[in-house]
């Protein structure tokens, strides 16, 4: 498996776009607190990008594939 190929299938996705949003919810309405807002930005948005362009850099590395 290559870098940049797609390996994030439909279900995965549209549970990484949800969570992410989920999440940037959560700091833009101030749910978290301080040191752990700067994680859930980071993950919400690495989420939000992972799940729009269906390319996962850890499965390739690890070698998985939900497509």
């Amino acid at each position: 498996m290559k870098f940049g190929e797609k390996n994030v299938g439909t279900i995965d996705r549209a549970v990484r776009i949800l969570a992410g949003c989920i999440l940037l919810a959560g700091f833009v309405l101030n749910m978290v607190t301080a040191p752990l807002s700067y994680l859930v930005v980071f993950f919400g948005i690495m989420w939000l990008v992972t799940g729009a362009i269906g390319t996962c850099p850890a499965y390739t590395v690890l070698g998985i594939s939900t497509l």
